[in-house]
């Protein structure tokens, strides 16, 4: 690969990121032609901004004039697509950045590639239950759901979404540690004989699950991770990229070809 130096590319990223109207007007250019009032328009960039960019632009070989237009040549839209990826790349990074170690399931083959363009649930002081929230939302309408990890600090505080929605015909099947399906099944007795008695909830259980919990809906693949100090959860991650999709259920398959069944609430 040829280079002429690294200074020289990296002076033009600083070019680009510098100011808050260069990588949008480069890429409004990139779409079609524009005047500079249009491009103004597209930026809220003062008309001697619009100047300035263009001109810089223009030295870069990145655009040309054509009449009262300019619009991207083929180098101008191959740096605009290129700092796309990289905006991106790093708005994903930042959304991660602070929860992506309570998410260890790279381990089971996840890729923060695959989540660029997943939404980001935190949890914060003022609102605690914001994944809780977003996992319920998701959870209306689905008609197949699927779990497996650690799920109490998920599934508890909605329990009673999950109970509705499951004796309204939603097909539920939740692979947890023998432990904590026991404690589930023995401390809400009364609240799950319902969803087991309507055929529609099954529970297996299964001795080394991940630390992470890991949902399948209709759509969307959900992943979940706790705070280590409190228990609560921290982040839920929502994606329906085909890519994540695929690899949850196989993630889901794997378990599950190991867990076994817990026949009923009063299985030993």
């Amino acid at each position: 690969m040829l280079t002429t130096g690294k200074d020289s590319s990296l002076s033009d990223v600083e070019f680009l990121a510098r100011s808050p109207y260069r990588v949008s007007a480069l890429a409004a250019l990139s779409e079609r032609p524009r005047s500079r009032t249009e491009l103004g328009e597209v930026t809220d960039a003062s008309p001697s901004t619009v100047g300035r960019l263009v001109c810089e632009f223009e030295k870069r070989r990145w655009v040309r004039r054509t009449g009262n237009r300019y619009e991207a040549t083929q180098l101008g839209s191959f740096v605009a697509r290129g700092m796309a990826e990289l905006i991106d790349r790093i708005e994903t990074e930042r959304a991660l950045r602070d929860v992506w170690g309570l998410v260890p399931a790279q381990r089971d083959g996840l890729r923060i590639e695959m989540l660029a363009d997943a939404e980001v649930t935190v949890a914060v002081a003022e609102d605690p239950y914001r994944p809780v929230n977003r996992f319920v939302s998701l959870l209306e309408g689905t008609e197949r759901f699927r779990f497996v990890g650690s799920g109490l600090a998920l599934v508890e505080p909605c329990r009673d979404d999950l109970r509705r929605l499951i004796v309204a015909g939603m097909r539920t099947e939740i692979i947890e540690h023998p432990s904590a399906a026991r404690y589930v099944l023995t401390s809400y007795r009364d609240h799950c004989s319902a969803p087991l008695e309507s055929g529609n909830l099954t529970v297996r259980v299964h001795d080394g699950l991940p630390t992470y919990g890991l949902a399948l809906f209709d759509e969307h693949v959900g992943i979940s991770g706790c705070d280590p100090d409190t228990g609560g959860v921290r982040v839920l991650i929502d994606t329906d990229s085909r890519e994540v999709r695929e690899w949850a259920e196989a993630t889901y398959g794997a378990y599950r070809e190991e867990a076994r069944p817990l026949a009923s609430l009063d299985e030993p």
